[in-house]
């Protein structure tokens, strides 16, 4: 099976818009939603009349830009948002001195995920992947048995040696608690007509997540295009609901 998310559903109006627009023409079967944003609200409502499958996009490393009343969550945020924007490799350190802080901000996004979808996410995956950020693993914080966002799967020649052992140990760290897909690519890595049927091609005999940003004019363009559409119509496509 294939899952097809779009992240950022409610970051903004254009983003939204973007997914909603490539959700009816069945080009991706499933968005993941940022709460305390700008478009967070008006979202969460259209997701509800198109019933579209959501998921929680956790974000820890992008200010809040919607209305928030919660001073003690705005004060942790934005302490974990410097945390996790020092350096490029600062979601491998572990800070013990925002323990309390991370599991806050994860239950706060969480609870207002629920009261504005009136339900549960479909599964859990982060902004810019920071779900995957050693806080977040070691400490457990997400919930024992939901469906989470693997880290990104890679051929021999792709990644280095270390690059490609750092994300086996994730995804075995991760599969001790969470329920996962087999495979998860990025679409902006998978143009090319030949990576991107390798894909589709996985997902006839595992399940797989492609993830895509459509607000992106390359990958609204390449959502749309006949090509892409021909591969959809030989492969089962689905959402981390039927996973």
């Amino acid at each position: 099976m294939l899952i097809v998310n779009a992240d950022d559903w409610g970051r903004s109006q254009l983003e939204t818009d973007a997914a909603l627009s490539c959700y009816k023409m069945g080009r991706v079967s499933s968005v993941s939603a940022m709460v305390f944003m700008e478009d967070s609200r008006r979202a969460a409502d259209l997701a509800g009349a198109a019933g579209i499958n959501v998921g929680l996009h956790l974000n820890l490393s992008q200010c809040f830009t919607g209305e928030i009343h919660d001073v003690l969550l705005q004060e942790y945020h934005h302490a974990i948002v410097r945390f996790l924007t020092r350096g490029k490799y600062a979601l491998l350190l572990y800070n013990p001195m925002l323990r309390r802080q991370f599991r806050h901000v994860y239950q706060s996004q969480m609870d207002e995920f629920r009261r504005i979808y009136g339900k549960n996410p479909s599964h859990v995956d982060g902004h810019q992947h920071m779900h995957l950020c050693s806080n977040i693993l070691m400490d457990s914080i997400i919930s024992k048995g939901e469906k989470v966002r693997r880290s990104f799967s890679f051929q021999r020649d792709e990644k280095s040696v270390a690059n490609r052992a750092y994300r086996r140990l994730v995804d075995c760290l991760l599969a001790r608690n969470y329920r996962l897909t087999d495979y998860f690519f990025s679409l902006s890595q998978q143009r090319t007509g030949e990576r991107l049927s390798r894909v589709f091609q996985l997902a006839r005999d595992h399940n797989v997540e492609l993830m895509t940003h459509p607000a992106k004019p390359d990958e609204c363009s390449l959502l749309q295009s006949d090509g892409y559409s021909a591969l959809l119509g030989t492969t089962p496509v689905g959402s981390y609901s039927t996973l």
